[in-house]
């Protein structure tokens, strides 16, 4: 399975959560915008720990969607 760019994850994101993004998962969606890889960081976060902190945050999100999108994250962070 070929693993996508985690702001093209981030994309997909804001077109599936159909409700306002929690504001507590905003600034780490925002953050994973400029992510490629879970090598890389923002600012002195590394994409992995601004991956968990949206998963953490993300609880409101329900779904299909979310369900398979959720999974891909965490697949990613292993």
């Amino acid at each position: 399975m070929e693993t996508r760019p985690i702001h093209t994850i981030a994309a997909e994101i804001e077109d599936t959560w159909q409700e306002k993004v929690n504001y507590a998962a905003r600034p780490y969606l925002d953050a994973m915008h400029s992510l490629i890889n879970v090598n890389d960081k923002f600012g002195l976060d590394s994409a992995r720990s601004v991956i968990m902190y949206f998963l953490s945050n993300a609880s409101t999100w329900r779904g299909d969607d979310a369900r398979r999108i959720k999974k891909e994250l965490n697949r990613l962070i292993k």
